[in-house]
């Protein structure tokens, strides 16, 4: 039986308290600049407490059984700019930092991508990837969330959760 979703008001209320407890008790991961896996892994266990009937995955790129990939985008990552350029031609194998889901099923929840305010790669194609999600995966919240790191005062810098589904447009947000 598939589990049924909260509100949106219940989601948001979640999600905060997951950040709440991520930024008590793990600020020293965010102090000391830890990789952002790691840091994604701590939210995603405060996540599965809360989310207590559905499954929380840290880098989980599948899609059933078959690897998650985004349509029509092809991925170039350009050394010299430390930017991602989209160009439309293939699909690409996505590893979306934190979901919450039903394994097994198409019944998606939550995607989050998250970033370090110490990152020097764009936050566009996060976005993309986000929108990308809620359009072919029908993840009805998408959540771009940019941590404060690498310093004393930590925190959070960016709490933008997409609006209802639409579609990748060439007019992505620059560097949110």
């Amino acid at each position: 039986m598939q589990i049924v979703h909260p509100s949106i008001d219940v989601v948001h209320s979640k999600v905060d308290q997951a950040i709440d407890q991520l930024l008590k008790k793990d600020y020293c991961l965010l102090q000391i600049d830890a990789n952002e896996r790691a840091i994604s892994h701590r939210l995603g266990l405060y996540l599965q407490l809360l989310f207590e009937d559905w499954h929380v995955d840290c880098e989980y790129n599948r899609n059933l059984a078959s690897p998650k990939r985004l349509e029509q985008y092809e991925e170039f990552f350009d050394e010299n700019q430390r930017i991602w350029n989209i160009a439309e031609t293939n699909s690409i194998t996505v590893f979306p930092d934190i979901i919450v889901h039903e394994r097994g099923t198409s019944n998606n929840l939550l995607v989050i991508e998250m970033k370090k305010t110490t990152s020097q790669i764009s936050n566009d194609f996060d976005y993309l990837k986000l929108k990308e999600f809620k359009y072919q995966y029908g993840y009805p919240h998408a959540l771009f969330l940019k941590l404060i790191t690498g310093r004393k005062e930590i925190g959070v810098e960016t709490k933008d959760y997409l609006p209802e589904q639409q579609r990748f447009s060439k007019q992505y947000p620059q560097n949110r």
